[in-house]
């Protein structure tokens, strides 16, 4: 019976073929299938990345051929113009680079004074808070060390204040910078008593002082206030120029050698005749109560104070080793060195005006 069952039980040929062994013969195929088809996919995507970065390289190409191509016209455009452009204008000299500069600064300062007390007050502003920093930067290379951020802030304070409240505007300034200085001092341990000082005259220099023109343009109605400002303006500009003039021509005896080489008594004299000519011809503003007489002491006055408005930023500048107060002006230096005597001559119209009764005191 064993033998009967042993030969009932079919061979391996009888069996047919064996299911695992076409699974092993297949899987190689199937390996070497999935194979190509990944070698096919990484070779797509590296074709598809090669193309991409071509296509990149040409935009940058054509983005940087447009840049160069407009670079180029711009260029040429400016060749062509310098070429059109006289000669004396490619090279200015000085005197013609000091003349624009000038030139603008008057323009704009006489527009601001006559449009309205609005401008004329952001202009004031503008004009203390530059100065203000000049006049800080050479206090600083006096070895000082002034709180700028409170000493800015206060002198573009004074005119806003001088504007709405009048005399107790710039007491209220006044009052705040000292309690703010003197926290600063006690709380700061660097801050000396010298530091305190300074940031305090550097706001009251430039902002207070400046800050008066205020009253002096709200004095009369209208357009005239600002002509009034502008006669102000025209006395210093004239006490400058024929001060210049007349030193450069018969200057022989200096007046401060020390502080100021170049000024000469002759200059000075000829600069106050030319305040006193302006501060005649102001006696002709509508408004303006002021005899003959009374505008030449005023004028003498005004040029005076002018003057050691000048001398004092001489002295200033000497001190702390520089030449210029600054670069902001052309040709000038500065805005301080345009504005120094101009912030005596402000203070000093303002008390003669108003306080010779030739002008109300108005305010607000």
């Amino acid at each position: 019976m064993c033998e009967g069952v042993a030969d009932a039980q079919p061979d391996d040929e009888s069996r047919g073929p064996v299911i695992g062994a076409e699974n092993r013969d297949a899987a190689p195929e199937s390996r070497n299938g999935d194979a190509a088809a990944q070698a096919e996919g990484h070779g797509a995507a590296a074709q598809s990345h090669d193309h991409e970065a071509t296509n990149f390289g040409k935009a940058q190409s054509a983005y940087e051929h447009v840049v160069q191509t407009a670079v180029a016209k711009k260029d040429a455009a400016k060749a062509f113009a310098y070429g059109k452009t006289p000669d004396k204008f490619k090279h200015p000299t000085d005197l013609q680079v000091r003349f624009r500069t000038g030139a603008v600064y008057v323009v704009l300062s006489v527009t601001l004074a006559l449009v309205s007390n609005l401008t004329c007050v952001i202009m004031l502003c503008v004009l203390a808070g530059i100065c203000a920093g000049e006049l800080f930067f050479m206090l600083r290379s006096d070895a000082k060390l002034p709180n700028e951020l409170l000493g800015t802030l206060a002198a573009v304070a004074y005119p806003v204040s001088m504007w709405k409240l009048g005399l107790s505007g710039s007491l209220l300034v006044t009052g705040a910078l000292l309690v703010a200085l003197l926290v600063w001092y006690v709380f700061f341990i660097r801050a000396r008593v010298g530091d305190v000082g300074v940031s305090f005259f550097g706001a009251a220099y430039t902002g207070l002082l400046l800050s008066s023109l205020i009253l002096v343009r709200m004095s009369l109605p209208g357009i005239w206030g600002g002509v009034l400002v502008c006669g102000v303006f025209c006395s210093v500009w004239a006490n400058d120029s024929f001060a210049y003039l007349v030193g450069s021509k018969f200057g022989k005896h200096k007046l401060a050698p020390r502080i100021s080489p170049k000024k000469s008594w002759e200059g000075f004299i000829g600069g106050l005749v030319g305040s006193m000519a302006i501060w005649c011809l102001i006696t002709l503003i509508p408004g303006v109560n002021m005899a003959i007489p009374q505008a030449l002491v005023f004028g003498l006055i005004c040029g005076l104070s002018g003057v050691l408005g000048d001398l004092a930023e001489s002295r200033i500048k000497r001190n702390s080793g520089v030449k210029d107060s600054g670069t902001i002006m052309p040709g000038h230096g500065g805005l301080l060195d345009r504005c120094d005597s101009l912030f005596m001559a402000s203070v000093t119209a303002a008390v003669m005006l108003i306080g010779g009764g030739c002008v109300p005191y108005v305010f607000g």
